[in-house]
């Protein structure tokens, strides 16, 4: 199969960017489609993790303030997993040990890829590698919630963080139950569940 990238134009460029790509695809009959059209939000790639204790049977969740879920049932501060924007010079890896200290305190213990994912594809060009993290929750002071004490996150990116420590089975309840609704968390705290039911972990 192969398409034609007849145009790139920056619409816009802020903390992200907006193109329009002009592009024709071949048809899966071999025929070409008409030249098309498409606005494509340019947000870079993300590693986002799931930092979890298997001898303790806990993850640690995050949660902070996100713009763009103002219409969320759940309202827009959303339970997720550690994650950042991939920089220049950085492999996944790196992000994943750098965010995790940022934004949970956390140094890992080892680092388990689980798969890269496009998040929609029809309209940005934002990939996420998914990593699982051992990490020791036994070392983390909490309240009776889970609740860990401190603000995280970086002061000139204007993160406000809230770090929990929750039993597995409850994330995945929550998951279940619609209270954990942002992809990341959603997709990593799914498969972690699969591989604990098949013996992997």
């Amino acid at each position: 199969m192969r398409f034609d990238l007849l145009a790139n134009e920056t619409l816009y460029r802020g903390f992200f960017s907006l193109q329009r790509y002009r592009l024709r695809f071949e048809y899966f009959d071999g025929s070409w489609s008409e030249p098309i059209e498409r606005e494509i939000f340019e947000r870079g790639h993300a590693v986002a993790v799931l930092p979890y204790d298997p001898g303790r049977g806990e993850v640690v969740l995050i949660e902070q303030f996100r713009p763009g879920a103002l219409d969320a049932p759940t309202g827009p501060w959303l339970a997720e997993i550690v994650a950042g924007m991939i920089e220049p010079g950085e492999s996944a890896e790196d992000v994943a040990r750098r965010e995790s200290d940022e934004e949970a305190g956390l140094t890992i213990d080892e680092l388990y890829p689980l798969t890269r994912y496009w998040v929609s594809p029809g309209g940005t060009t934002e990939s996420i590698y998914l990593f699982l993290a051992r990490v020791d929750t036994g070392s983390i002071d909490r309240d009776g919630d889970g609740l860990v004490d401190g603000r995280f996150g970086l002061d000139h990116e204007h993160e406000d963080i809230r770090v929990r420590v929750v039993p597995i089975d409850q994330a995945v309840a929550d998951v279940e139950g619609g209270r954990i609704v942002a992809a990341a968390p959603v997709i990593a705290l799914l498969w972690l569940d699969r591989l604990r039911l098949q013996g992997k972990l």
